[in-house]
Order: structure tokens, then C-alpha cells, then sequence
């Protein structure tokens, strides 16, 4: 179903609260857009920065609170090793070179996922920039990089097992929202709308934990070519749908019809 930009746009038809607080896109296509165009793979990914580029103005005109980015999973190292040095390459000159526009239009980036592997000149940019944007107030862009969804929960599970262990909380008192606590992003709104480009239907591991009541919007648009009005239309789509979290219908528009 096509959904035309100006219904996002619009102001009078769409107010802010009916839009998403929290984006996530998994940007999946660049390498079959460039073999589509017989260049080679790494060219799709230098071309997918320019995607991320319009996905965060689009987002930071609406307003929009968080946009979440799957730019490298734990599973991309097992990628040829040509091109996961280039990816590296690429991510080290994207902080190197976009971070200060970044930091000029209040954006503020967080890098997350296990940065251990890899190099010191990257950790030290991913450092540089965390502190350079670490008060601006406008829309939060958060990149996962090295991120997988069973490792964000691992990791959560092992800080709770320290306190277990210090005798600092009973396992029989851990809830949901421990847990949550010492996930990736706890400081922020759950993601409302998960994306994924490139026509794959699965979620890949990404934010397994935080996404449990996202809805899903799957496009066969390859990553490249993820432009403003191909984000309109997802976020167009979103807004059409009904979110009940377990309610029923009813119970939603009695709610709306109250407030």
C-alpha cells in the first residue's frame, strides 16, 4: 500500500503524539545495490552513509526522539575480510568526518554493542565523539556496532548475576525491569517501529529485548535508496496501524476518546 509523504508532514492530520518516539532500522541492501549496478559491494556501503544522512534529517524534522541503527551485527565479521575492512575504514571516517555536523545540528550519538574487538583508533573516536555530542539535547541517534540482540541480553544477565553474587539482590527478587535496566538504550523509549530494508523478513538478532512491542515494517527498497519518502511511507504506515499491547480495540479508542 502506498502512502503519500504528506501524511506525515501534515500537522493538521497528524499530531506528535501519534508519530513513533523511537525508530530502528536494520539497513540491509547495500551490497546487492551495488552489484546491481556491477560495482563492487564496499561501493553500496559508502553510498548507504548517504541514507543515514537523510534518515536522520527526515527524523530530526519530525522530531522524532531516537533512531536506532543496525550498521554492524556480531554475525558481519564472518563477511569476506576485504569487506570488513572497508566496513571498519568506513565507520572510522564517518566518525571522523560527520561528527561535528552532527554535533552542530544537536544530535547526539551513542555507539552501541561490544566495541572490544575492535581497533584503538576506532575506540578512541567512538570515545571522542560520545563526548563531544554528550549534551546535546535534540534527537539521539544510536549506532550498533559489533551489537547483537542475545549478546545485549547476556551481557544484562551477567551484570545481574553480579549482584546476585555480592549478595546485593535475591534471585527471587529479579524482575523484568532489573533486567532492562542493564540493556543497551534503558535510558530511552522502547523502539515504536522497527524497519528493515533490502525485502529480507526477519529481525537478525537486533534488539531482541527492546523490541518486543515495535511493529514490524518490512520494504524491499534496497538500503541506498531508503529516501524521505520512502521513510514517509513507513512512517505513514505505522500511524494507520492500531497498537493495543494487549488491550482490545475497544478498550484502545475508550482510552483515546478519555484523554
Amino acid at each position: 500500500m502506498e502512502y503519500s509523504i504528506f501524511m506525515v508532514l501534515n500537522a493538521d492530520k497528524i499530531s506528535q503524539q501519534c508519530l513513533p518516539k523511537h525508530v530502528a532500522i536494520i539497513m540491509d541492501g547495500n551490497g546487492r545495490w551495488a552489484q546491481a549496478k556491477n560495482r563492487p559491494r564496499v561501493y553500496g556501503h559508502k553510498k548507504g552513509v548517504d541514507a543515514v544522512r537523510h534518515s536522520v534529517q527526515f527524523c530530526t524534522k519530525l522530531k522524532i526522539e531516537s533512531l536506532t541503527l543496525f550498521a554492524f551485527s556480531s554475525e558481519n565479521w564472518h563477511r569476506p575480510e576485504d569487506e570488513v575492512s572497508t566496513l571498519m575504514e568506513l565507520f572510522l571516517y564517518v566518525l571522523s568526518k560527520e561528527v561535528k555536523k552532527l554535533h552542530k545540528n544537536n544530535v547526539k550519538l551513542t555507539i552501541i554493542g561490544d566495541l572490544s574487538r575492535f581497533s584503538e583508533a576506532l575506540r578512541s573516536k567512538v570515545d571522542a565523539a560520545h563526548q563531544l555530542t554528550a549534551n546535546n539535547t535534540g534527537l539521539q541517534l544510536n549506532v550498533a556496532a559489533n551489537y547483537g540482540g542475545r549478546w545485549d541480553m547476556t551481557n544484562a544477565a551477567k551484570q545481574i548475576a553480579k549482584q546476585v553474587a555480592a549478595g546485593a539482590l535475591n534471585p527471587d527478587d529479579i524482575t523484568e525491569q532489573d533486567l532492562a535496566a542493564h540493556m543497551s538504550m534503558h535510558d530511552q523509549a522502547e523502539p515504536d517501529l522497527l524497519i528493515r530494508t533490502g525485502g529480507d523478513l526477519r529481525i537478525s538478532n537486533f534488539l531482541l529485548w527492546q523490541a518486543a512491542y515495535a511493529e514490524l515494517y518490512f520494504t524491499d527498497t534496497l538500503w541506498p535508496d531508503f529516501n524521505e519518502a520512502a521513510f514517509a511511507d513507513a512512517i505513514a504506515c505505522y500511524v494507520a496501524r492500531e497498537r493495543r499491547f494487549g488491550c482490545t480495540g475497544e478498550q484502545i479508542k475508550q482510552l483515546l476518546a478519555e484523554t
